[in-house]
């Protein structure tokens, strides 16, 4: 498959919920100029509905404001609002999950990056290159919740960087136990985020709820689709998370054992010829490979690598046996592009290129 315009040059119209905050923006930056969807509409809190998007935004990026965004007025997060079919939201988890659900049973779909849902069985929880194909529970949400609209789910940001990593790993050896160390940047924590006394010269080893977020959707992100539904790969996963002064990039060091030992060299190799899930490789955001390897003993390193792919790939490195389990390997991903809005964004260039979206580009 490779990227082409919807049929007729009509994009498909989208709205961002949330949109002021640093998520927001950066779905605001990645949507401007979108082949496949125009940025119709912005929305946020009630205090900033009525101004214009760029007075109501504290804008983080260096780059410059969109043009196309910054004289958009800023809307209500109401259906009755908003009238794009396709919202991506950016919404604060203690907000998110009644909206998206008003959003879905008005028709629109819903890509969501918030941790509401991502858990209900009928809810695709999806890293596009690990498990596009799982948005086919959509049918099944569609029945059991009596809607026309959508809801799909991207991933923890640091669980994606993982999954990423594991994904070949699993299918070529069979993954049976997991611990993860993560090393987590502070716009994780969205703006204003940590104070800086706090995180400054200093490593904060708690994270709240990011722990049991990553051992619950890790399995999810490697099941295997049924008829039934989802079944959860069966792997144990144990997570310790960490705050560390770094901008933009989370950093997973990975400890694995596998029903199938592999060597380091054969684990290398799995790495390096996997391309993802089918239908991915040509879509706009999707960069030319998932997985990149480090061929440095001392990288993958957020500020040389967290922009690998535009931000959608996922660097390992430091690939070698390990002599409690099997193998170990550290994994480092952008946590706001490739963990957060950008996974979004080409989950709905999945769905429009295979048909899901009305307009669909298949």
């Amino acid at each position: 498959m490779t990227a082409r315009p919807v049929p007729g040059g009509q994009r498909l119209p989208v709205a961002v919920l949330g949109a002021t905050g640093a998520v927001g923006q950066t779905f605001v930056r990645l949507l401007a100029d979108h082949p496949w969807f125009t940025l119709a509409e912005v929305a946020a809190s009630e205090r900033s509905a009525g101004k214009s998007y760029a007075d109501a935004t504290a804008w983080l990026d260096p780059a410059p404001m969109p043009a196309a965004a910054a004289g958009l007025p800023v809307r209500a997060c109401d259906p009755a609002a908003i009238t794009a079919p396709l919202v991506f939201s950016a919404l604060d988890a203690s907000v998110a999950g009644d909206v998206e659900m008003a959003f879905a049973r008005a028709g629109r779909w819903v890509l969501s990056n918030a941790k509401n849902h991502r858990m209900a069985p009928d809810v695709p929880l999806v890293v596009p290159d690990v498990n596009a194909d799982h948005q086919a529970l959509i049918a099944h949400q569609r029945q059991v919740r009596g809607w026309s609209g959508g809801l799909v789910t991207n991933s923890n940001c640091a669980a994606a960087v993982a999954a990423m990593a594991l994904k070949p790993l699993h299918e070529a050896f069979g993954l049976r136990q997991l611990f993860m160390t993560t090393m987590q940047a502070v716009s994780g924590a969205g703006y204003p985020g940590v104070p800086s006394l706090d995180i400054l010269g200093n490593v904060i080893p708690f994270i709240s709820d990011e722990e049991p977020k990553i051992e619950a959707e890790l399995p999810k992100l490697l099941g295997a689709l049924e008829s039934s539904g989802l079944r959860a790969a069966p792997f144990a996963v144990s997570a310790q998370a960490n705050r560390v002064p770094v901008e933009h990039g989370h950093t997973a060091c990975l400890t694995a054992a596998f029903d199938r030992r592999p060597t380091a060299d054969e684990a290398t190799e799995v790495l390096q010829a996997w391309r993802g899930a089918p239908g991915v490789r040509g879509l706009p955001s999707a960069p030319p490979t998932p997985l990149v390897l480090a061929e440095r003993p001392n990288r993958p390193q957020p500020r040389r690598d967290c922009m690998a792919g535009g931000g959608m790939s996922v660097v390992v490195g430091r690939v070698r046996p390990d002599p409690v389990l099997h193998l170990r390997l550290v994994a480092m991903g952008h946590n706001v592009i490739v963990g957060a809005a950008g996974a979004s964004v080409l989950n709905a260039e999945w769905l429009l290129a295979h048909g899901l979206l009305s307009g669909g580009a298949a």
